[in-house]
């Protein structure tokens, strides 16, 4: 805990960029929830609930190489500022969405919101290798993995008891305020940035961008080391566990709510306890701990209580590999690709979360219990760590 402490005082940036993390993540589980709970209140279809919840993922995966071209191209403190002022009017655009005929619209939103969000996520993860050395930078990331722990645990229990005394639209109205604190907090920013000079075309930042990639296959294996990662994106998982197998015991909402908290807490605690222990050995234990995490609560889950602690044995590993695994990547990557190289991270991630979470439904919608689609999860971090340990050597 000291180390984190220490990088915050002595690293201005590093502060800064947290503590906008800290509040705007906060603040978009309002709107996060807002929008779901509004198109419930509208009547909105199975149908369009999935579409709105895909959004999640689909801007990232389609945008990824323009996006590492843009972030290539332009210093870090203009995209910042660029990115977080238009979200902050997507946010306040939600205001006019009061009926289905809006539909169309709110998707253009979310769209746009979820690209830009993940593209300031890509430039942030570009900028820090940048400034700080390697032993900071794992700390950085590791602090970032920490902040959206809390922020997810504190954010959607705060924006459910919000919205249910304060109502959908001043969700929005305050997911809105957040951002502007946030802008205002940017302004305090000092990067002294090179100013960069590339005049090279998009279209061929793009293709040297994937010459350099099919170049370093050292780094292809780390980008898919880190994919294996994504399958912790069990939401769906949960949602199902919640719906049918302990739909006795507690209501739909609470049950998500102290299966969420668990899970974050391992998500928090794990990177603070296991922080000093991760290196280049050690993390294939680490992926192997994560694989019997998984194992251990698909045999609890018979029990809503006793499930917790499987819950929180799978979140302890989570942070510390997403963190180290994209540290790795950061490491092995020449500075003039960081941005190209952080946005197919993210496209080969999300699309990975997005997978497993469409996958989750299907097999257990041709019979497949939660128990034996935990333990297939399990299976995938088993097969992470070998894989690991092959490319090791070459690290």
């Amino acid at each position: 805990m000291n180390r984190y402490i220490n990088l915050f005082k002595t690293n201005k940036t590093v502060r800064i960029l947290s503590t906008i993390q800290l509040i705007c993540y906060f603040g978009a589980w309002f709107s996060h929830i807002g929008v779901f709970t509004l198109l419930n209140k509208l009547g909105a279809s199975d149908q369009m609930v999935a579409l709105t919840a895909a959004m999640a993922f689909i801007p990232s995966v389609i945008i990824a190489p323009f996006a590492g071209v843009i972030i290539d191209k332009f210093r870090a403190f203009p995209l910042f500022m660029t990115f977080m002022i238009i979200e902050a009017i997507t946010v306040a655009l939600l205001l006019l969405v009061d009926s289905l005929s809006w539909f169309w619209f709110l998707q253009a939103l979310v769209f746009i919101r979820m690209g830009l969000a993940g593209i300031y996520f890509q430039v942030e993860m570009s900028l820090l290798p940048k400034i700080l050395k390697n032993d900071e930078l794992k700390l950085a990331n590791e602090i970032h993995s920490i902040i959206w722990a809390v922020s997810y645990t504190f954010g959607m229990a705060f924006a459910g008891i919000f919205i249910n005394h304060f109502g959908v639209y001043n969700s929005f109205k305050f997911d809105f305020l957040i951002y502007l604190v946030g802008i205002f907090l940017l302004t305090r920013l000092n990067l002294k940035e090179e100013k960069k000079t590339l005049t090279t075309k998009a279209f061929f930042m793009i293709k040297e961008g994937f010459i350099y990639l099919k170049s370093n296959p050292l780094l292809i294996n780390l980008i898919l080391i880190h994919g294996f990662v994504a399958v912790t994106s069990y939401d769906t998982l949960i949602n199902i566990l919640a719906k049918y197998q302990y739909k006795e015991i507690l209501s739909f909402a609470l049950i998500l709510g102290f299966i969420n908290t668990v899970r974050a807490l391992g998500l928090i605690i794990g990177p603070i306890v296991l922080s000093k222990f991760a290196n280049n050995r050690t993390i294939f234990l680490i992926f192997i701990a994560q694989g019997l995490g998984l194992f251990s609560w698909a045999i609890l889950q018979f029990n809503f209580y006793l499930s917790f602690i499987g819950l929180f044995l799978t979140g302890l590993s989570t942070s510390t590999l997403w963190s180290y695994t994209y540290t790795l990547i950061q490491t092995h990557c020449d500075k003039r690709y960081y941005g190209r190289v952080i946005a197919y991270v993210d496209m080969v991630f999300l699309g990975i979360a997005a997978t497993t979470s469409i996958l989750t439904g299907y097999l257990y919608k041709i019979g497949l219990s939660t128990f034996c689609i935990t333990i297939l999860f399990g299976l995938n971090f088993i097969i992470a760590a070998f894989y690991y340990k092959k490319v090791y050597k070459r690290i």
